[in-house]
């Protein structure tokens, strides 16, 4: 807030065209801290929890302390919402299940109306390539949870797989399909 202040009273005080690289400043470093991503821009809440900034999660209904995989979490949870037209009450956000024995999390899981598993997600932080790596962790999880799409990104790049059980393959897709009943 204090930074607010100071912008301000120079607004007061300098004419708007000299502040425009402070005001790019402001908007970059302060206001808008995470990275742009290749979606939509969606609207966001945010707060301030012991000195680091929180985001809210309309799917598990709480404050998410923001690292730059929950950023690329919350804005496929709008593209699913707002773009892909799924109800909120078939996404689950960060659940824990048990694979080989280890317990795992997986990112977004959604389901169909009959309780199938119809989509497992996949976050990773921007600075995570997506590699061979990425696609058999998420091959591992939907060995055990069995769902119909795939999607991996890092909220630069998005793939997206139809499973194949008969043939044992996953088909690249140019988009996921959108939510009908």
């Amino acid at each position: 807030m204090y930074v607010y202040f100071i912008f301000t009273q120079l607004l007061q005080t300098q004419p708007a065209n000299c502040l425009l690289p402070i005001a790019n400043c402001l908007v970059k470093n302060y206001l808008c801290p995470m990275q742009q991503l290749n979606f939509p821009a969606y609207k966001f809440r945010f707060k301030n929890s012991e000195n680091k900034v929180a985001i809210f999660d309309e799917i598990r209904k709480k404050f998410i302390i923001l690292t730059p995989e929950e950023w690329v979490r919350q804005n496929v949870v709008q593209y699913l919402l707002q773009e892909k037209k799924y109800p909120k009450s078939y996404i689950n956000v960060e659940k824990l299940i048990k694979l080989n024995g280890l317990v795992k999390r997986y990112d977004i899981v959604v389901f169909q109306p009959d309780g199938k598993l119809f989509l497992l997600v996949e976050c990773k932080s921007t600075d995570i390539k997506i590699s061979q790596d990425t696609f058999d962790q998420i091959a591992r999880y939907n060995m055990a949870m069995e769902a119909e799409y795939l999607m991996v990104t890092n909220g630069l790049n998005h793939y997206f797989c139809q499973m194949d059980y008969a043939e044992e393959k996953y088909n690249f897709l140019r988009e996921l399909p959108d939510f009908t009943i």
